[in-house]
Formats: C-alpha cells, structure tokens, sequence
C-alpha cells in the first residue's frame, strides 16, 4: 500500500441526536493491491489496534476508516458498501476528499465529488485547521 495523496485535516461538526465532541476528518487516496474486502479488514484492524470499540452507531469514538471510492467499482455486499453510501450527503467527507480528488466521478451518480459538494445542503460546520 502506498500514499497517493493525502488532505488537510477539518474540524468537523458531528451529526445525528448524540452529543458529542467535533471530531477531525481528512481524505487520502492510496494505492493498494488489495481488494476492496482485504482493505476493509485492514482497516478494521487498524481501528482495533488504536483502541476502537464498535458500541453506538453514529456515537464518539477514537478512529473511523472509510472507503469512499474503490477506483469505480460499485459494491453492495452488506457490511462492504462502495462507494460510501452517505459520502454524497456529508460535508465532512466531501470538504477533504474534495481537496486531493475533484475531479474523480462518483460511479452511481455520475457526478464529480466537486459537483457534489457544490449541491450539498449539509449546513454543518466543516472548518480546515491550519
């Protein structure tokens, strides 16, 4: 696996019913000979390792990987769901992924990732920390 490219990091308002503290969000693009599965469970052990405990959907937590995208492949397997199904709807991912790839296409919609977050009506509070 190798960096690509990575994005500023964004102070970001969380969202849902849960009060909770902003958290930090930031995109990177890698390249990786392992599919999108074998990256999951990477990822996933990543998070174990930082000390990630899976208790309440949307709640606080110390880490959360996400694959958006996976080149334009479109996968519905469960709990293996690309692109992210709620990328196109959430400032906080749109902002940092925007930064490092605008221009890549989202497969489903047909629309570029800077398109998306010209549309967005997120109104939650997405700041770059300098």
């Amino acid at each position: 696996m190798s960096l690509i490219a990575h994005s500023s990091f964004y102070r970001t308002e969380p969202i849902g019913d849960i009060d909770q503290d902003y958290f930090v969000n930031a995109a990177v693009e890698i390249a990786t000979t392992l599919q999108a599965r074998e990256l999951l469970k990477a990822l996933e052990a990543v998070e174990r390792k930082m000390g990630r405990v899976r208790m309440l959907k949307g709640g606080p937590r110390i880490i959360d990987l996400d694959i958006l995208f996976y080149g334009q492949a479109v996968i519905n397997e469960g709990d293996l769901v690309i692109p992210h199904p709620e990328l196109h709807r959430r400032r906080f991912v749109l902002a940092p992924l925007c930064e490092i790839a605008s221009y890549v296409i989202h497969p489903v919609y047909g629309v570029s990732v800077r398109g998306l977050l010209d549309r967005l009506e997120d109104d939650k509070s997405v700041t770059k920390i300098e």
